[in-house]
């Protein structure tokens, strides 16, 4: 009996000794041809290595591919290296790829230099292969950019004419400030800003149309590459046009302001001066008025004082006649002025 548990445990136990034999044996041949290429590239990478990241979900292949590729380019990395800059969601072919052709370009770059700029340049238009290669073939920014809808950089002169320029700037990467460095757009804003200036302070546009030259040397002595990305080379001027006279349009501006704050200083006056008239009209009725009251009592006056006495009937017709008089004397007048007017009529 217990003889025959035994044999039952030893088969028990070959059975398992088998099967992991075997799931031993299909691991070795499922990592075999990567474990193989790796050997013979001289880039060995261990069973477990492979192993644990095939757990991890790793691309255990395109990893150690990336990996032999370095060690061949003459590159010391190692392989974890690679299998956490892939966990961390960089993109790790490109990341080789820029460390080699730093590498060869004499460019001071470093794994995790690369690493970082790889993940700060992710979700972007940028890399970090096209940073390196940026680096070592510098590229041209236009200024102003295109995608601006501006044709050019636009200055005025002291002398009042307004100035077109369009420039273009030679800039080469900066890897060592790449991480937290300005991008192109601010490259642009500041070498606008410095072709504004340098317009500016020119005292006429004929020296700026016959040295263009010195808008390029004022821009570069301002250091716009400070906190930026990128080296600027060189700031070459493409083109410069006349554009208008600022200057003139702004006197003529002036000059329709003046006019008009004039007008409206006369409408001022003429509305008051025709309050004025209006005024003294309606005290000339007032005034007529008073006199028309005062005819009025004339008569009431001289009832009176022919009541109490103090007035006789020949005293009212020496009045009456008086008045007579001086009324024939006023026509008289009238009508000698008038043949003095017209005596031929």
């Amino acid at each position: 009996m217990i003889q025959e548990n035994w044999n039952v445990i030893t088969a028990v136990i070959s059975m398992g000794l088998g099967l992991l034999g075997l799931i031993f044996l299909l691991v070795v041949i499922s990592f075999f041809n990567v474990w193989l290429r790796a050997l013979l590239a001289g880039a060995q990478v261990g069973f477990l290595t492979l192993l644990a990241m095939r757990l991890r979900r790793v691309p255990y292949a395109m990893v150690v591919d990336n990996y032999i590729t370095a060690t061949k380019a003459g590159l010391i990395l190692k392989i974890d290296d690679l299998e956490a800059h892939y966990l961390a969601e960089g993109n790790l072919q490109n990341t080789i790829q820029a460390l080699i052709a730093a590498d060869k370009a004499g460019l001071e770059l470093d794994w995790i230099r690369a690493c970082a700029i790889d993940l700060a340049t992710k979700g972007t238009n940028k890399s970090v292969i096209e940073a390196v290669q940026t680096s070592v073939n510098p590229k041209v920014i236009d200024c102003p950019s295109r995608e601006s809808g501006r044709m050019s950089v636009d200055g005025v002169a002291k002398d009042g004419i307004q100035v077109k320029v369009r420039a273009r700037v030679t800039v080469r990467t900066n890897l060592s400030r790449f991480i937290g460095g300005a991008q192109e757009e601010t490259i642009i804003a500041r070498v606008g800003e410095g072709i504004v200036t340098t317009i500016g302070t020119a005292d006429s546009y004929k020296s700026v149309l016959e040295h263009p030259d010195k808008i390029s040397k004022v821009v570069l002595e301002r250091g716009l590459d400070v906190g930026t990305a990128f080296e600027i080379l060189s700031i070459d001027i493409a083109d410069v046009d006349v554009g208008e006279n600022i200057g003139a349009k702004l006197q003529e501006a002036q000059a329709m302001a003046n006019k008009n704050m004039a007008q409206a200083q006369a409408e001022i006056r003429r509305a008051a001066a025709v309050a004025v008239e209006q005024e003294m009209k309606a005290r000339v009725q007032e005034m007529q008025a008073k006199v028309v009251e005062a005819q009025s009592e004339v008569p009431l006056a001289l009832a009176d004082a022919m009541r109490t006495g103090k007035m006789g009937v020949m005293d009212y017709y020496r009045l009456q006649n008086l008045q007579a008089d001086t009324s024939m004397r006023e026509n008289l007048s009238g009508s000698q002025s008038t043949d003095e007017q017209h005596p031929h009529s």
